[in-house]
């Protein structure tokens, strides 16, 4: 069970103020040209550019430290940098829309206005909410209380997963990994509270170290504080956190780390219900289908098979009054963020302020503007699109979309360590990459999402219950390769193996990124370099796993998959050296892939640039060449102030590293990056020909 691959993971919510220090050496011994036109606002941005930094010594400072120092964190965000800041601009432009939808009581019922409208209202009516308190949930307690057997459990457990609570396992709909014009049921490991299982177990090297013992012994306060608030004393709240502390601990025991995910052969174990029978005896799949209202599902993905036999035999051990504090818990944390201000600012203590470094709640508007996006995405995407992605701007980005295929193409065609046999089959699935750009063909119906101006919660859990069944309503069925994974409105990007296309919002389509009014060589080295990106992930460690069809299927020679298990190892030694703070490390094989990409794609967006630039004059602008303005843009769309609990979180958790490294790693390897700021041995930016790390 793979998912998309998106260019970017933000933070899990939106901190005193934190500016990058500086690591410059000296006087710049390059800093441009003399202009021979200036760049306006279009572009690569002349301000952010530090030029007491030597570029070949310090890029990312050369070409951010203006910035970084005129950026500081906002109290509500553990990072500030070039996403945050159009997710900014974005946001604002939705806020109009929703204003505006919320604003008019005479929208057609049933319409995208309306229901857009009514959710942003309620979520917006703070004063309902906190009257309303827990109130919504009354009836979803006295069925977790009526509990009074395994099968009145198991049947719990699916309710509220169709509810959106994350209830010990996650079941959903996916692609057959081995035969991908279908969709199946899928199973996988979950159940947990905090965002990974390393906060709870060992990681097989060493125990949990002091920082992150030090999380999990504020989620203990936190949990404590939630049954609390839920009118339990506090030495009651406390037993029962014991209780779910233990049972999180027993699912983390068994669930694979996010390095082993990354293999997806790990995670392909296709079922029958009787494989599922011998796999689980004492939990019935047939009353859980029953339960969630899909009975006729009869194959399924298991994940992570020994997660399911450890969950077998934990139904059967542990005692209903446990399992009922833990499902307690998972309901009031699934919804505390549209519950009543306590609720609201304790969720924020250990997701904000304990897990990233934030010591402000995001304004009210924009958490409701967040949350509509969520769950009314191509709804709010339509009106959004019309009003800020103009057909010349998609035109533009398809253009670019396809110099970069040509471009990938031509690599491929020509690769020294590539066989005849492989290339075939690599260049098979470069022709049949679905490109999506901008908004869906076919929009998502929403008409069995019920939304009034009535509870804010309520409607939310609407929201999750549709999502549910829409995945369930799957099942069984050819998959829809139309569909989006994104909203239209989203800064991010992301390439499919499964469905083997690479798919671009118009969120993302904006400056810094993509400006149909900058240079080529700045576009090349923004948008031009997530496109390429997010193709290169066809090709790296997980995605060349997957064909031309979308298939889990091994189509290179064992030489050739040699080759390249070599040049990824290069990457992941690269990586591994990257210093955060202290003794810690960037992990390189939970980063590898998207490292891979970064290098694959700047590789090729360069290409591109270069065959684009052919018999064209090449004029400085504010001082810079063409090449120079391609990396220096590349620099700047990683341009990130971080908090240090921020920066923890995502070297745990996140398959991206952190912005600071992305921007240097890439032009680190590459000698057009050396000749374009005339870079020699021995500095900092170029690395010794030895360890020197090339794949496209």
């Amino acid at each position: 069970m793979t998912s998309n691959r998106p260019l970017f993971v933000s933070g899990l919510a939106a901190g005193a103020v934190l500016v990058a220090a500086s690591m410059c050496w000296g006087q710049a011994r390059y800093a441009g040209q003399e202009a021979s036109g200036g760049s306006g606002d279009h572009g690569v941005q002349l301000g952010s550019i530090d030029k007491t930094c030597k570029p070949c010594q310090d890029f990312y400072h050369y070409a951010n430290g203006e910035w970084l120092k005129n950026n500081p964190i906002p109290a509500a965000y553990p990072s500030w940098n070039s996403f945050t800041s159009l997710l900014e601009r974005n946001q604002e432009h939705l806020k109009e829309i929703l204003e505006k939808a919320a604003a008019d009581h005479n929208a057609a019922p049933g319409s995208n206005e309306q229901k857009i409208g009514d959710f942003y209202a309620s979520c917006m009516n703070e004063p309902q909410v906190n009257a309303e308190g827990v109130k919504p949930l009354e009836p979803e307690f006295q069925r977790i209380e009526a509990i009074d057997s395994v099968d009145t459990l198991e049947g719990e457990i699916a309710h509220l997963q169709g509810m959106g609570v994350n209830a010990l396992f996650r079941f959903r709909s996916t692609q057959d990994a081995k035969d991908s014009s279908q969709v199946i049921g899928g199973a996988d490991q979950g159940g947990l509270g905090m965002p990974d299982r390393d906060y709870y177990v060992e990681t097989g090297k060493q125990p949990v170290d002091e920082k992150n013992a030090k999380i999990r012994v504020q989620y203990v306060g936190h949990v404590t504080k939630m049954f609390e608030l839920l009118g339990d004393d506090e030495a009651k709240a406390s037993a029962e956190t014991q209780v779910v502390m233990d049972i999180e601990t027993k699912l983390a025991q068994v669930s694979l780390t996010r390095v082993e995910r990354r293999d997806p052969e790990k995670l392909y174990h296709k079922m029958s219900r009787g494989d599922l029978k011998t796999l689980t005896p004492d939990f019935s799949w047939d009353g859980y289908f029953q339960d969630i209202g899909y009975p006729n599902i009869d194959t399924v993905d298991v994940a992570v098979p020994k997660f399911f036999q450890a969950m077998n035999d934990d139904l059967k051990a542990i005692p209903l009054p446990a399992w009922k504090i833990y499902l307690r818990w998972h309901l009031v944390d699934a919804v505390a963020p549209e519950l009543s201000q306590p609720f609201v600012d304790e969720d924020f203590n250990f997701r904000g302020r304990a897990l990233q470094g934030t010591t402000e709640l995001l304004p009210r508007w924009k958490r409701c503007v967040r949350a509509t996006d969520r769950q009314l995405g191509e709804a709010l995407g339509q009106i959004y699109v019309q009003e800020y992605f103009p057909p010349e701007a998609k035109a533009r980005a398809q253009e670019m979309v396809a110099n970069l295929v040509a471009a990938l193409q031509q690599d491929l065609q020509t690769l020294p360590w590539m066989g005849e046999a492989t290339r075939e089959q690599a260049l098979k699935k470069l022709t049949a990459f679905t490109r999506k750009i901008g908004y869906p063909d076919k929009w998502r119906d929403y008409s069995a999402f019920n939304v009034d101006r009535g509870s804010y919660v309520t409607n939310s859990v609407h929201g999750r219950e549709f999502e549910f069944n829409r995945g369930m309503k799957k099942i069984g069925k050819p998959v829809d390769r139309a569909e989006w994974g994104m909203s239209p409105p989203t800064v991010n990007a992301y390439y499919s193996p499964e469905r083997n296309e690479i798919v671009f919002p118009a969120g993302i389509l904006q400056p810094p990124f993509f400006d149909p009014k900058a240079d080529d060589a700045s576009n090349y080295g923004g948008m031009g370099a997530v496109i390429g990106h997010e193709m290169t992930h066809g090709f790296d460690d997980e995605g060349r796993k997957f064909d031309a069809d979308g298939n889990l299927r091994d189509w290179w020679t064992p030489e050739d998959a040699k080759n390249f298990e070599g040049r990824a190892e290069c990457v992941q030694k690269q990586f591994d050296s990257y210093v955060v703070e202290g003794d810690l490390h960037e992990n390189g094989k939970l980063v590898l892939g998207e490292s891979i990409a970064d290098l694959g794609g700047l590789t090729i967006a360069y290409n591109a640039l270069e065959k684009d630039l052919e018999g064209k004059p090449r004029p400085l602008i504010g001082g810079f060449t063409p090449e120079q303005r391609f990396f220096l843009s590349y620099a700047q769309i990683w341009a990130a102030n971080d908090r240090p609990e921020f920066e923890r979180l995502m070297v745990n958790t996140n398959p991206h590293a952190l912005d600071r490294f992305r921007s240097i790693a890439a032009p680190t390897n590459m000698p057009p990056f050396y000749k374009a700021f005339d870079c020699q041995e021995g500095d900092a930016m170029v690395r010794p020909a030895a360890v020197r790390c090339q794949i496209w």
